[in-house]
C-alpha cells in the first residue's frame, strides 16, 4: 500500500474511534467483503423495536411497511422512495397488531430520547447493486443508514470523490 492510502486509512480509523470513544457508537466491523449489506440492517432495527416493547407481529408489519417505502418500482423514483422513508422515520409506522385492534404507532426512531436509539458505525461497507458503491464509513441508528462519510484526500475533486 503507498503512503497515500496508509494515511488515508488512518484518518479513517480516527475517525471510527472518535465516534466510538466519544459518541458511544457501537462498532460493527469492517463490511467490505460481508454478504446481504443495506440500508436498514434488519437484525439491529428488530432488535431495538423488541427493546421498545413491540411484538413479533407488529415488528414484522412495520418492518413490510419500511421495505415497501424504499422500494424503487414502477413509476415510484428515487425521490419518492426517500420522501415515503422519510415519513415512515418521521412520522412512524402506522400497522394494525390484527384485524380487530387499533393501529398503533411504531416509532424507529426515538425522536422524544435520542439517547435511547442505538447509534452504530461501520467502515466500508459494500452495497451490491446496480451500481456497487462501498463508502468508508456509514452511520446507523436503530439499524438504520443515516449517515455516509466519504474520506477523501483535499486535492481530489468533489466530483471524482462522489464518482
Amino acid at each position: 500500500m503507498s503512503e497515500v492510502g496508509q494515511r488515508e486509512r488512518l484518518t479513517q480509523q480516527q475517525m471510527l474511534r472518535f465516534f466510538q470513544d466519544h459518541l458511544g457508537y457501537r462498532f460493527l466491523g469492517d463490511w467490505k467483503g460481508r454478504a446481504g449489506n443495506r440500508n436498514v440492517e434488519e437484525g439491529l432495527l428488530r432488535d431495538w423495536l423488541t427493546r421498545q416493547g413491540h411484538g413479533e407481529r407488529v415488528i414484522k408489519r412495520a418492518l413490510r411497511e419500511l421495505d415497501q417505502a424504499a422500494a424503487i418500482s414502477g413509476s415510484k423514483t428515487l425521490y419518492d422512495a426517500n420522501r415515503a422513508v422519510y415519513e415512515k422515520l418521521r412520522y412512524g409506522v402506522h400497522v394494525k397488531p390484527s384485524v380487530q385492534e387499533q393501529t398503533v404507532t411504531v416509532w424507529l426512531i426515538d425522536w422524544e430520547n435520542p439517547e435511547n436509539n442505538g447509534f452504530a458505525v461501520a467502515e466500508e461497507v459494500t452495497v451490491v447493486g446496480p451500481n456497487a458503491k462501498r463508502p468508508d464509513v456509514v452511520l446507523y441508528v436503530n439499524g438504520i443508514a443515516l449517515g455516509v462519510l466519504e474520506l477523501k484526500r483535499s486535492t481530489v475533486a468533489v466530483a471524482k470523490g462522489i464518482r
